[in-house]
Parts: C-alpha cells; structure tokens; sequence
C-alpha cells in the first residue's frame, strides 16, 4: 500500500472479526459489538475468539495468525493489551489481504505477516474516530471498534491518524529453535483447548527423525551450566512418543509427534491432555530427538 494509496477509499470490507481476551462472563465483547453496530449495522462480525488467556499477548497473536488467512478480507480487531492506558500505540496495520486493528504490542504482526506483510502502518489519534470520551481501560470499545467500523466501511487508512514507520512497531521476541545433532530444540509456542502441544519449531525438523522419538526438558544453551550435548533425561523426565501424522497414530493415551494444521511440530496425547501429560506451559523449552540414535543413553521414560 503506496502512501497515496493509503489516502484513497477503499471498497467496504465483508467482515470485521474480533480477538480478545475479554471472557464471556461480561459485557466487555457486546459492548464492542454493539459500537460496530451503530456505525455499520449491515456488517457481518466474526468471532474468532473471546478466550485468550489474559494478557498472554503471544497466545493471542498465534490465534490470530493462524486463523485470518482463512477469513474473508476485512478487518481483523485484536485486543489483548495488558498495557492499556499506557503510552503504547493504537495502531491499524494495512496488509495486501487485510487490515489489522489492536495495540502496538507485538501482537498483530504475525497475522500481517500471515496476510502478506505490512503495507502501511498509522496511530490512531483522530479523536473523531474515537469515543467521544476514551476510557483509559478499554480501548477495544472506544478506540479499535469504533475505527474497525469506519475502516470496514472503505475510509482511507490515513484518516485515523499519522503514519507510522513500519520499522518501529513491537515485535514479541522470536521463540527459541535450535537444531541439536539428534534433533532439536524448541520452545512451546501455544496450548490449545485440548491441551495439544504446539512448539515453535518448523515441520523440516521433524521430517527426518524416525517412527519413535523421546521428549525431554532443555535447557537455554547460555545458561550457567547447560550442556546442549547432554543425554537426553538425565536429571530429568523423558517419554517416548510416536512420529505420526495424526492422533490416532499412537495409541489411546500415548503421546504422538506431528506436524500441526498450521505446519509446526505438535506433541499430543491420544485422547488426553499433552500439556498435563508433559507439565509445560507457554515458554517451556523441550527436546525432541531421535529414539535409537548415535549418543542415545537411558534416561526416565513415562
């Protein structure tokens, strides 16, 4: 997107969808709804989700990334903003399929990504898009639904405030991966509702180890006294699980390694909660390596 460009109106969007962490035990999500209503009553709202953990900013950005590729083009509200009311930026984001709605926390930028990159990037200060009174504590209702619905009804992006260097947005740290000669290293990006595993790590990393591999704790290598040449479980847990495609692969209550829908190396549980199972969290590091190979040495296997 040009900065002409950027100046023009646009075609109305098909959709406006919503990402919060809002809950649904209050008012919060009605309220936006209900402020993109009166604006725009004709336009469709897609839910994606209203029960992203709170505050966990990187939780709601691997939603949003995952899910927008797959919605009509239109603009994408994400508030997850445990720095609301602080100096950090409203911004809209333009993208080659999309815009994209939030705070300048790190938390659209892998959707934009997901939608092509960013194209162009404002603030948003035009107190005419906003609230007539902006509370310091919810911006979904009175900052990003109401520009959302004025964005959603082809105004140009330049109108909601000044233009913003693309370079200076918050990025959220890239996520630990690392090849290791048996495997690799990755950090576990998100637990989902099922409680299925994902980690940062690309589908290529997986491909080549074997039917069986075993899952153990790493450490950071910088760490004061981490060895990445360690053999895996020593000092710690290791299971076994099946390399497989789907759950249904390992048996009923095993654990299985595979490539997600969104191509990253998942760990899941036939019919159980591979989060429990493992005692992770968002943030964990784990190894996964080959079971049989070179340096492979005893350890506490589940």
């Amino acid at each position: 997107m040009t900065s002409s460009a950027a100046r023009e109106p646009r075609p109305p969007a098909e959709v406006v969808s919503l990402t919060t962490d809002y809950g649904l035990a209050d008012g919060f999500v009605a309220a936006c709804h209900g402020v993109i209503a009166r604006l725009a009553p004709a336009l469709r709202v897609i839910d994606v989700t209203h029960l992203v953990p709170p505050g966990d900013v990187r939780r709601g950005a691997a939603v949003l990334a995952q899910t927008v590729p797959h919605l009509p083009p239109g603009v994408h509200v994400a508030v997850v903003d445990p720095g609301v009311g602080t100096s950090r930026r409203g911004v809209a984001l333009g993208t080659p399929e999309g815009l994209l709605v939030g705070p300048d926390n790190g938390l659209l930028l892998d959707a934009a990504a997901a939608l092509g990159g960013v194209t162009g990037a404002v603030e948003l200060t035009n107190p005419r898009w906003l609230a007539p009174r902006v509370s310091a504590t919810f911006h979904g209702r009175d900052v990003f639904a109401p520009v959302a619905a004025r964005l959603a009804l082809g105004a140009p992006l330049t109108d909601a405030g000044p233009a913003v260097d693309p370079a200076t947005l918050v990025r959220l740290p890239e996520p630990l991966v690392r090849r290791v000669p048996d495997g690799f290293v990755a950090e576990v990006l998100t637990v989902d509702h099922f409680g299925n595993v994902q980690l940062a790590a690309p589908a290529e990393l997986l491909d080549p180890l074997p039917a069986r591999v075993r899952v153990c704790p790493a450490t950071e290598p910088t760490a004061p006294g981490a060895d990445e040449d360690a053999p895996a479980g020593v000092g710690g847990w290791e299971r076994e699980a099946v390399h497989g495609r789907t759950f249904g692969d390992a048996p009923v209550g095993a654990l299985v390694a595979h490539v997600d829908s969104t191509g990253r190396v998942a760990l899941s549980v036939n019919g159980g909660h591979a989060a429990e199972l493992l005692a992770v969290d968002p943030g964990t590091l784990l190894r996964v390596r080959g079971y049989g190979v070179v340096g492979d040495a005893p350890g506490q296997h589940g």
